[in-house]
């Protein structure tokens, strides 16, 4: 089993605060004998439409001496999560859950901007003190 990360519960929190339920806590990714765990699956129905939203949510922390060292760790995951949901879960979009802080002083440089564009990496940006979602970038 994946071990939780700081923010967990925190971005738990923040999704159930933005009106998602929460379906999976591991959300487990099977794919020809691999098993990888992204920390979350929710879903959400949407309005008029009674159609549902679903997304994995994988949190990262960016709290080590290098965070290019993080980032690298986490688009490499990232990738791989996303590799196989759109083979087993093509309707599921896959998040990047880092907190604000994280995002004002790390994300907002612009080749970090650049690194994150050019992966079409899917952010969930959040308040860990407050648990709600700030912004939700596609």
């Amino acid at each position: 089993m994946p071990q939780y990360d700081l923010y967990h519960d925190e971005v738990k929190n923040a999704l159930s605060k933005d009106g998602w339920t929460i379906t999976d806590d591991p959300y487990t990714l099977e794919y020809k004998g691999l098993r990888l765990y992204a920390d979350l699956g929710a879903e959400k129905l949407l309005g008029a439409q009674k159609s549902e939203q679903k997304i994995a949510v994988e949190i990262k922390v960016f709290n080590s001496v290098s965070q290019i060292t993080e980032l690298q760790k986490a688009i490499g995951q990232y990738n791989m999560y996303r590799s196989i949901l759109r083979r087993i879960s093509p309707d599921r979009k896959l998040y990047l859950a880092i907190s604000e802080e994280v995002y004002q002083d790390f994300f907002q440089k612009p080749a970090i901007q650049d690194i994150v564009s050019d992966q079409t990496i899917y952010l969930i940006i959040f308040d860990p003190e407050r648990e709600v979602i700030i912004q939700w970038l596609n």
